[in-house]
C-alpha cells in the first residue's frame, strides 16, 4: 500500500495503544463489566463516535451506542460493532478493533458529507467475555432479546450484584428489555473482528469471509478404575482409569483431525484430574473435559456422538466404566450468504484474494442471526495468531485494509433476505 494511500491504520493502533491504558492492573490489560475502566474506555470512544459526526452514548446496559441516522426516521438500521471488555491479562485489538474500525469508517463518511440510505449504528458491547459475573455476551444478548434477567442477581468477587454495579455505574436495570431490537427496524449485523488464531496469517491474507461461528459443545468424562499398589499388581492385570482415559483423549485428537474439514471441527481435553494422584497408587478416578466446537452443528454432534461410543468401548476394553455428561451446548451462529458475498467483494475490491473460513471462537455476531441477517470479518492477527494475551497483534497496514473493505461493504450494502 502507498504510503500517500494511507488513510486509517496509524490512527487506529494510535486509538488502540490509548485504549490500552484503561485497565485495573497496569501495565496488564484488564477491563470488566461496569469497571471503573469500563466506563474511562467506553468515554473514550463515546468522544470518537461524537467527533466522526454520530450522536452516541451509554445505553441502559453499559453498552455505547453510536448513530450515523440517515434523513428518514423509517429507513432501515445496519448494525456493527464488537466488545470494550476484555479478559484478565488482554491484547490490545480483540473486540476493540471492531468498534475503532466502524468509527473510523463513519468519520470517513461524514468528513466527505456522505449520508448512508440506512442508518448506521456503533455499538461497543459493555461485556463479551463474562469475566466478571461470568456471565457472557450480555450486551449483544440484552439487544437480541436473550438477556436472562436471573443475571442481575449475579454477583462478582467482592458480593457486588450486577444490578447495583449497573446502578453504580449510571445505567439501568430495570431497563433492560428496552435494548431489545428484534421489532426494530434492523437489517443486518456485522462485526470486524481480529482472527484469533493462524490461519489467515499461514497463508498471507490480511482479511477473510467468516461462514459461520462455532457451536459447541462441553463434556465431562468420568473414569473409574481400580485402585493397585504400583509395584505390586501386573500389567495385565490392571484397571488404570488414567491409562484408559489417556486413551480416549488420543481418540478425540484422532477423530477431529479426520473430520477437520466438516466446519472446523475441533476437540480440546483442558482439565484432567487423576485420584488418589499418589506416585505409587494406580489412578482410580480420572475425569477429564472435552470441547468440541464446529460451524457445522451435524458434524459436532456427530463428533459427541462417536466419543461417547468409542469411550465405552475403550473403558470395556480395559475393564473400567465410563461415564460422559454435557454440561454445555450451544449451536452455531451461519453467517448469511448473501452478506458474505458483499463482505467477499468488498475484500476482492482491495486486491486481496478472499479466504471463507469459520470462526472457532465465540463472538457477539453468534446472538444475531434470530435478529437480523449476519455477517462477519475476520482480520489477520501478528505472532502466530496469538490473541487473549499481551503479545496479542495485528499491523498497521491490515488495519487500513480491513477498514476500507468495512467501508466498501457499507458504501455498497443491499439488503438480503432472512
Amino acid at each position: 500500500m502507498r504510503a500517500a494511500a494511507v488513510k486509517f491504520g496509524p490512527a487506529l493502533m494510535a486509538q488502540a495503544e490509548a485504549l490500552a491504558r484503561f485497565t485495573a492492573d497496569a501495565p496488564r490489560i484488564t477491563r470488566t463489566y461496569l469497571s471503573r475502566e469500563h466506563k474511562a474506555a467506553g468515554e473514550y470512544l463515546i468522544g470518537l463516535m461524537l467527533e466522526a459526526g454520530m450522536q452516541a452514548g451509554f445505553d441502559a446496559l453499559g453498552n455505547i451506542v453510536g448513530r450515523y441516522a440517515t434523513a428518514d426516521p423509517a429507513a432501515p438500521i445496519v448494525m456493527t460493532g464488537s466488545h470494550q471488555d476484555s479478559v484478565r491479562n488482554a491484547g490490545k485489538y480483540d473486540g476493540l478493533f471492531g468498534i475503532l474500525s466502524a468509527i473510523a469508517c463513519v468519520k470517513d463518511l461524514h468528513q466527505r458529507g456522505k449520508r448512508l440510505p440506512f442508518t448506521l449504528e456503533v455499538i461497543g458491547f459493555g461485556d463479551e467475555e463474562g469475566v466478571r459475573f461470568a456471565a457472557t455476551l450480555i450486551g449483544s444478548k440484552a439487544m437480541a432479546g436473550t438477556f436472562d434477567p436471573a443475571w442481575l442477581i449475579k454477583t462478582d468477587a467482592d458480593g457486588i450484584s450486577m444490578a447495583q454495579a449497573l446502578r453504580d455505574f449510571g445505567g439501568d436495570p430495570d431497563a433492560v428489555t428496552s435494548l431489545d431490537r428484534r421489532l426494530s427496524n434492523v437489517v443486518a449485523f456485522v462485526e470486524s473482528h481480529i482472527e484469533q488464531g493462524p490461519v489467515l496469517l499461514s497463508e498471507g491474507l490480511s482479511l477473510g469471509v467468516v461462514t459461520a461461528i462455532a457451536g459447541a459443545t462441553r463434556l465431562k468424562a468420568s473414569v473409574t478404575g481400580l485402585a493397585g499398589h504400583a509395584g505390586t499388581v501386573p500389567m495385565g492385570q490392571r484397571q488404570d482409569a488414567l491409562a484408559a482415559a489417556a486413551e480416549m483423549l488420543l481418540e478425540v485428537e484422532r477423530y477431529c483431525e479426520a473430520h477437520s474439514a466438516q466446519g472446523g471441527l475441533v476437540g480440546t481435553v483442558g482439565i484432567l484430574e487423576a485420584r488418589p494422584g499418589a506416585a505409587n497408587v494406580i489412578p482410580q478416578d480420572v475425569s477429564f473435559s472435552v470441547d468440541v466446537r464446529s460451524g457445522d452443528d451435524a458434524a459436532r454432534h456427530a463428533a459427541v456422538a462417536a466419543f461417547e461410543s468409542t469411550f465405552a468401548a475403550i473403558a470395556t476394553r480395559r475393564r473400567v466404566r465410563v461415564e460422559t455428561a454435557a454440561f454445555y451446548s450451544a449451536d452455531a451462529a451461519p453467517c448469511h450468504p448473501g452478506l458474505q458475498a458483499q463482505l467477499a467483494n468488498a475484500i476482492a475490491a482491495q486486491g486481496c484474494r478472499v479466504r471463507h473460513l469459520p470462526s472457532g471462537a465465540g463472538h457477539d455476531a453468534m446472538v444475531f442471526p434470530p435478529v437480523c441477517p449476519t455477517a462477519m470479518l475476520f482480520v489477520r492477527c501478528g505472532n502466530n495468531g496469538i490473541s487473549h494475551h499481551p503479545d496479542e497483534t495485528m499491523s498497521a497496514e491490515d488495519a487500513e485494509t480491513a477498514t476500507r473493505a468495512l467501508l466498501h461493504f457499507f458504501e455498497h450494502f443491499e439488503p438480503v433476505r432472512a
